[in-house]
């Protein structure tokens, strides 16, 4: 079994994001809303869904760079934990969201049956001319194989 070195991937918490800002388009959240399969809300509301993406874009980074700081395999070893909203304010179309990111946890685990995964969580926040709007955490699992 090839597993990156365990004090590289605690040596990854506190890394920070380059952050920016990101405004939710109309067109894109009537799409995002649409795949829900939920009515279009009113008064340019924003559908929460949008947070599965939104955090990531406006702090600069991607997906793929979450995949190579954790040390993934591939893109078949991430293993969803969760996905936290914590909303403090309604999200709404075409404000500029001030974004900043960081790695806030990084471990090592072992299941029972042998399996070996370094649990990672990412923390988002979302601000609107100082105002706190909202904070995602996202929690993978970098799946390492059986020991």
């Amino acid at each position: 079994m090839n597993l990156p070195d365990e004090s590289a991937i605690k040596n990854i918490i506190g890394h920070e994001f380059p952050g920016g800002d990101y405004a939710i388009a109309h067109w894109e959240n009537f799409l995002l809303t649409e795949c829900t399969g939920a009515e279009a809300l009113p008064d340019g509301l924003a559908h929460p869904v949008s947070l599965f993406h939104v955090p990531i874009l406006g702090a600069g980074t991607s997906i793929g760079e979450m995949f190579e700081l954790g040390q993934a395999t591939s893109e078949f070893s991430i293993g969803i934990e969760s996905y936290d909203w914590q909303i403090y304010q309604s999200l709404r179309e075409e404000l500029n969201y001030q974004i900043s990111g960081s790695v806030v946890s990084a471990e090592r685990r072992e299941h029972e049956d042998g399996r070996i995964f370094d649990r990672i969580a990412f923390q988002f926040d979302l601000a609107h001319q100082g105002q706190a709007v909202a904070r995602t955490t996202i929690v993978w699992h970098y799946n390492r194989g059986v020991r």
